[in-house]
């Protein structure tokens, strides 16, 4: 077979999930909650039969993961290209304190659209290029397996618009939540979406705590 099946996962809840701070590249710990989904990942991901398991390298990423294989018993393997984008000056601060401390900067992110490179940071258009890159790099070393991608909310927005060919500056009208399974095909350069969005394993931890603002 031809195709690369990827099982892509958003890491669980993190403290600054729950209060609404920009992480970007900076990190904080899973809540309890998102603890809870790591660990109903891992039992749900015991049911496939995947290769390998690959994480951005950024804490609450590889955090999920190892929860993950303590139950399935894989090696990971982390890369920094899997990484959320960097949110350069924006890091660290909510929406109220982007607007007060950076007026100007937060206005140029609300109107210029995917091309604009916050400030230490980059832009969507820089971000995408770089996890599409490599999960593109990847593929073709596990023709007629599956495999398992730890990530963030960013890349997984990312993922499905260069998939459906969306523009990166129109409106998303699709969410994504902690620790939901996502299935993408790899076959012959093209992507294509399987599953979307299943939080079935999650039923009893919950599921709608919205995705990195």
């Amino acid at each position: 077979m031809n195709r690369t099946q990827f099982i892509v996962v958003r890491h669980g809840q993190t403290q600054w999930n729950h209060r609404g701070i920009r992480q970007g590249h900076l990190d904080s710990d899973l809540t309890e909650k998102g603890v809870a989904q790591a660990k109903a990942l891992g039992i749900r991901l015991a049911r496939e039969n995947f290769t390998c398991l690959y994480s951005s390298d950024l804490g609450r990423a590889v955090h999920t993961a190892k929860m993950i294989v303590d139950v399935t018993g894989h090696p990971i393997v982390t890369d920094a290209r899997l990484r959320e984008r960097h949110l350069g000056i924006f890091q660290g601060l909510n929406g109220e304190e982007i607007k007060a401390k950076f007026p100007e900067e937060h206005r140029l992110h609300r109107t210029v659209g995917p091309d604009y490179v916050i400030p230490g940071g980059e832009s969507v258009r820089q971000q995408v290029a770089r996890n599409v890159a490599y999960l593109t790099e990847i593929a073709p070393k596990h023709l007629g397996e599956t495999i398992v991608v730890v990530t963030h909310g960013g890349v997984l927005s990312g993922l499905f618009r260069h998939t459906f060919s969306i523009p990166f500056d129109a409106p998303r009208r699709f969410e994504f939540t902690n620790a939901g399974l996502n299935v993408f095909n790899y076959e012959q350069g093209n992507w294509f979406l399987q599953t979307w969005g299943d939080t079935s394993h999650l039923c009893e931890v919950g599921t709608l705590d919205g995705d990195d603002p």
